[in-house]
């Protein structure tokens, strides 16, 4: 089983929402962007993998576990940190720390520590006195000290300044070099996708559209830029058409096609990242 996560034929409605036919396997050891607008269904999907929320149809499975079931011992293989909090609590870091890893008996206390030290958090304040930014960095640190194979966060750097953001994106970096770890990330930040995704989910109306590996995603985009306005039919894996440029996702098609109709192209390019996630969505 080399999969952390599967979602076989899941259904869900929720109003006038709905997930439909969502089938996603996440392969452990990898970092997995789910990419979408906002209500795309993202943040429904990840509840559902922690059982937040119950599917209508179909099977949810964590290391090989149903999440449905009523052993529900799969919970201290995956830490979970939500958008938003339900309330804020009236306890303290240290407090919040003592009622975390009695559920979680691979809880790193060291690491908790570090990442404490990092952010600059003082533990001795309660959270509801904490500034956005400094909440989220505690949450991070309770989250990662869980020391779990599979870890969930939806939009983590929200709040988070720049330096913040990069002590972040080095903390994972180190989290995944601790064993077969596997991240699920929400997150509309560009710079979280090219710094740390392996692949990209990519929800649209209530369906996932595509599950792409990063950097063959990044080579499949092509710009091509002409002398003379092009005139002809479609182009292979055509996307994008101006009056000088051409972006095409089947570059090897359009190459062929584009010679054929002895049209020659001045130069070409690699279209950024934000781009492609443009079109994907558009």
């Amino acid at each position: 089983m080399n999969d952390a996560v599967t979602m076989s034929n899941v259904h869900k409605t929720v109003d006038d929402f709905q997930l439909k036919s969502i089938n996603l396997e996440i392969e452990r050891g990898t970092i997995s962007a789910l990419i979408g607008k906002n209500g795309a269904g993202k943040s429904t999907l990840i509840k559902m993998i922690m059982n937040l929320m119950k599917s209508d149809e179909g099977d949810i499975q964590l290391l090989g576990q149903s999440v449905s079931t009523e052993d529900e011992s799969w919970k201290t293989n995956i830490a979970y940190l939500p958008q938003k909090l339900p309330l804020t609590v009236p306890f303290t870091g240290h407090e919040m720390k003592e009622l975390i890893l009695q559920w979680y008996p691979s809880w790193d206390e060291h690491y908790f520590q570090e990442i404490v030290s990092l952010f600059g958090v003082d533990l001795s304040k309660k959270m509801k006195k904490l500034s956005p930014g400094v909440q989220q960095q505690l949450n991070l640190a309770l989250v990662l000290a869980r020391n779990t194979p599979v870890l969930i966060l939806d939009e983590p750097t929200a709040h988070l300044d720049i330096p913040s953001k990069q002590i972040l994106n080095n903390l994972l970096i180190e989290w995944m070099d601790k064993g077969e770890r596997t991240i699920i990330l929400a997150t509309h930040q560009i710079e979280d996708i090219q710094k740390l995704a392996d692949y990209l989910v990519v929800l649209k109306g209530g369906k996932i559209r595509g599950q792409f590996e990063k950097e063959e995603l990044t080579d499949m985009y092509k710009r091509y830029w002409f002398s003379q306005p092009l005139e002809c039919a479609a182009v292979p894996g055509e996307v994008e058409r101006k009056e000088h440029s051409l972006t095409t996702k089947c570059p090897i098609e359009a190459e062929d096609f584009l010679l054929q109709e002895n049209i020659r192209w001045t130069n070409v390019q690699t279209v950024a990242l934000d781009e492609i996630i443009t079109m994907l969505l558009v």
